[in-house]
């Protein structure tokens, strides 16, 4: 079935029933949950990686390296502080058979020339983050309200991920990253169609 031609809620229905096949998915957001930390998501790769694995006969997990976790607290920038919520989340997370990467994104301009050689604007929100993803089909946060349902934050819709095709997203991070997340997901799931940087 081609997931990417129902309506948008039927999408948002089937990429939960998809993301939560892995049992990891439902585990760390229940975790997450409990830490509480500040406009919290779920994001990124391992979302997208789990509906590509549905739709390519894999197992759910499968070459899913890490379940980012990030959140939004520009009320102390220091490194000390998004530490102690790392280390935390190591002692709730430690068990399981996978790395849950947390980081405050409010934190992210601080350390991303270093790291990407191009300088950052301050983050005002852990969407505008996701926002800023290499690439769109990955531009994907889920968290747990406070009845445990989902709240789904997908700026660029979900046809991308279930159609598996990986969109660059210029205007926010590097050509070069993009290319080479584009480079090894293209090497875990052949099967996908990455459409070149624009210009």
């Amino acid at each position: 079935m081609d997931y990417g031609r129902l309506t948008i809620d039927g999408q948002l229905e089937k990429f939960r029933e998809i993301a939560t096949r892995n049992d990891l998915v439902p585990e760390v957001l229940g975790r997450a949950a409990a830490l509480d930390l500040p406009g919290w998501y779920l994001t990124a790769g391992c979302l997208c990686q789990t509906v590509w694995n549905a739709v390519t006969g894999r197992p759910p997990a499968e070459g899913i390296k890490d379940y980012d976790l990030f959140y939004f607290d520009d009320s102390d920038l220091s490194w000390e502080a998004e530490n102690s919520v790392i280390e935390e989340g190591a002692r709730r997370f430690g068990d399981l058979p996978a790395t849950v990467e947390i980081r405050n994104e409010a934190r992210v301009h601080l350390w991303y020339e270093d790291h990407f050689g191009i300088p950052c604007a301050p983050y005002s929100s852990t969407e505008a983050a996701i926002d800023s993803f290499p690439s769109a089909t990955s531009c994907l946060g889920v968290r747990l309200g406070s009845e445990g349902e989902w709240r789904v934050y997908a700026p660029h819709g979900f046809a991308d991920v279930f159609n598996l095709v990986v969109r660059p997203n210029p205007g926010h991070a590097p050509r070069s990253s993009y290319e080479a997340k584009a480079r090894r997901w293209q090497e875990q799931w052949p099967e996908l169609t990455v459409l070149p940087w624009p210009g």
